[in-house]
């Protein structure tokens, strides 16, 4: 397919963001509804994408009722969908194909501190930009510990900040010694943040998963494994995921200073 002759002409611009919730997960099983602070972890995601700017309307995405059950006292709107897709953004397109917005948000739902600001920053690019199908976010990385750690994605660029490659494993690799002693401006952490065209979202969630997109366990290599571009967008946002228990007790101890320098 050829992108140029592809391009998606979308003049709503209406932003829904979705917040995909599994209760299962290989590596935390029942995270969506982990403990933090005396919240479901993924209230915090919905609270953080609420404040957003550009957002016409936040909702949670789940298959399961436990999920819709913790979420909906707290005044949070829920869909339920089905159980078999094989990624958060075939979740959000079984969610989008009933809506009528034009521009969709996925956020992550173990992404508790992604800042609003974060949000609005990525979907600017759609709003300006009518030939941009997708974006998505970034930020620098310097800790060799956290270049090596495979839940830690990476990313890398071309000259016009569109997606060469997602990875968990890192990416650049620098092969001279004397290079490896500076690592500004080389590493750059993906942050769990996709912005779709509506129509283009629907498109893309009709293929089968991809064998890269197989193989790195990442969603969003369907799109560049067809041809398609995503731009991607610079931060100053450091990204604090939940993937393990050890990363929840990290993001708690966060936000109880958060607290008292309020």
């Amino acid at each position: 397919m050829n992108q140029k002759h592809d391009v998606i002409k979308q003049k709503n611009k209406e932003v829904l963001v979705v917040i995909p919730a599994r209760y299962g997960s290989t590596r935390f099983p029942g995270k969506m509804l982990a403990n933090l602070c005396g919240y479901p972890l993924v209230y915090y995601a919905y609270r953080q994408a609420k404040k957003a700017t550009c957002a016409t309307e936040v909702l949670v995405a789940t298959d399961d009722k436990r999920i819709k059950e913790a979420l909906e006292p707290l005044g949070v709107p829920v869909v339920m969908t089905r159980a078999d897709h094989a990624s958060g953004t075939d979740r959000i397109a079984e969610v989008a194909e009933k809506r009528t917005e034009g521009i969709i948000v996925n956020v992550q739902g173990d992404e508790p501190l992604l800042p609003p600001e974060c949000i609005d920053a990525t979907v600017q690019p759609l709003l300006q930009n009518d030939n941009i199908q997708m974006s998505t976010a970034c930020r620098p990385l310097n800790d060799p510990e956290q270049i090596q750690n495979p839940n830690v994605v990476k990313v890398v660029c071309d000259k016009n900040q569109l997606a060469l490659y997602f990875s968990r494993s890192p990416i650049p690799y620098i092969r001279d010694a004397e290079q490896q002693q500076n690592l500004d401006g080389i590493y750059w952490q993906h942050i769990g943040l996709y912005v779709y065209r509506r129509e283009f979202l629907l498109h893309i969630s009709k293929y089968p998963q991809t064998p890269l997109e197989k193989l790195e366990k990442l969603e969003q290599l369907r799109v560049l494994e067809h041809g398609y571009s995503i731009a991607v967008i610079p931060t100053d946002y450091e990204a604090v995921g939940v993937d393990t228990p050890e990363d929840l007790i990290r993001v708690e101890q966060i936000l109880k200073v958060r607290e008292k320098e309020l």
